[in-house]
C-alpha cells in the first residue's frame, strides 16, 4: 500500500514537473509559445546559416511535406542523434520557416536533461517538447502524448537511436519507440529520414574537461541529408505479423492489445522490430550516401 502511495506521488510529482497544460497551443493566446519560437528560431539561424556552414542535400523534400502535406496526414521524422543541439540547429538552415510556431515540429526529448525543474519544463513545452523518461517503455503517459501530435496530423521529430553518439558509425539498433507511434497511429504517418553531421563538432560532448562548451562552437561544416519518404503498407505487415509462429518462452511486459486490430504483444514485438529495422537500414544508406557527397 506505501509503495503504491510512493508511485502515486511520484507520477503526480512527474506531471507537475513537466506541465503539459503550457504545451497547448491556446495557453496565453498563443503568445509565449510564438515568443519561443522566435527566439529559438533567431537562435538556430545564426548558429546554422551565419556562425557555421551548412549544406542540407534535397531540402525541397522536408520544406513540402512541412508546409503543404494533405490536411490531417501526420508527419513523422527521424534522424540520428550527435548533439545536444541538433534541433533546434538542424532546422535553422535558410528557407526552412524555423520561428513559425505553428509549422514547427514537435520533438521528443529526454526528461532528465530538459525537464528538470518548473522553469525549463515552461520553456520546453512552450517550444513543443514531449518530454520521455528513460526506461519508461514505449507504453509511457508521455509517449500517448507524442500519439496525440499525430493524431491531429502535426509534425513529430524522433531521435530513433536513443541517445547521442558523437562518432562516426553506422546508424545504431533502433529503439521501439518510434515504429509504435507508427503502428499506434489511426492514419500512418509519412515517415521521413534524415541523416546529418557536423553537429557533434558544433557541440563536442568532451571539449573542456570532460565537459561540453558552455555555448555552440562557431565556424564548423554541417551536413544535412534528407530523404525520401520510408512506405509501410501497414495492413499487410500487421498480417504478416500475426502469421508469424511466436515464441511461448519469451518475456512478456504487460503492453496492452492495440485495437481495433488486437494486436497482441507477440504481435506488436514483430511488427516493431521489423519496421525499426527498415528505418535503421534507409538512414545507414542516407549516412553512406552523404559520406560520399562530403568526399566529392
Amino acid at each position: 500500500m506505501e509503495a503504491s502511495a510512493d508511485a502515486g506521488a511520484a507520477a503526480a510529482a512527474a506531471a507537475a514537473r513537466t506541465l503539459r497544460w503550457a504545451g497547448r497551443a491556446g495557453h496565453l493566446g498563443g503568445f509565449p509559445r510564438a515568443v519561443v519560437f522566435a527566439a529559438v528560431g533567431a537562435f538556430a539561424k545564426a548558429y546554422a546559416s551565419l556562425l557555421n556552414t551548412t549544406t542540407v542535400h534535397n531540402a525541397d523534400a522536408l520544406l513540402r511535406l512541412v508546409s503543404a502535406r494533405p490536411p490531417g496526414t501526420p508527419l513523422l521524422t527521424v534522424s540520428n542523434h550527435m548533439s545536444t543541439v541538433d534541433d533546434p540547429l538542424m532546422w535553422g538552415f535558410k528557407g526552412f520557416p524555423t520561428s513559425d510556431a505553428k509549422l514547427g515540429r514537435w520533438v521528443l526529448t529526454a526528461e532528465d536533461i530538459c525537464f528538470r525543474n518548473v522553469v525549463m519544463s515552461y520553456v520546453f513545452r512552450l517550444g513543443k517538447c514531449v518530454p520521455i523518461t528513460r526506461g519508461g517503455g514505449i507504453y509511457q503517459e508521455h509517449m500517448n502524448e507524442a500519439l496525440d501530435v499525430l493524431v491531429n496530423g502535426g509534425w513529430l521529430h524522433s531521435f530513433p537511436e536513443g541517445k547521442i553518439a558523437q562518432d562516426d558509425q553506422p546508424i545504431r539498433r533502433l529503439k521501439w519507440g518510434t515504429a509504435s507511434l507508427i503502428v499506434r497511429a489511426p492514419i500512418t504517418p509519412i515517415v521521413l529520414p534524415i541523416v546529418h553531421s557536423g553537429f557533434e563538432k558544433v557541440m563536442p560532448e568532451n571539449l573542456f574537461f570532460g565537459r561540453r562548451p558552455p555555448v555552440p562552437l562557431c565556424g564548423k561544416k554541417i551536413d544535412i541529408i534528407v530523404g525520401e519518404p520510408i512506405e509501410f503498407d501497414m495492413a499487410s505487415l500487421k498480417q504478416e505479423a500475426a502469421m508469424v509462429p511466436h515464441d511461448p518462452s519469451s518475456v512478456r511486459k504487460g503492453w496492452p492489445t492495440i485495437t481495433p486490430d488486437g494486436l497482441d504483444e507477440a504481435v506488436q514485438r514483430w511488427l516493431y522490430q521489423k519496421m525499426s529495422d527498415k528505418i535503421q537500414s534507409v538512414m545507414e544508406r542516407l549516412r553512406k550516401k552523404l559520406l560520399n557527397l562530403k568526399q566529392h
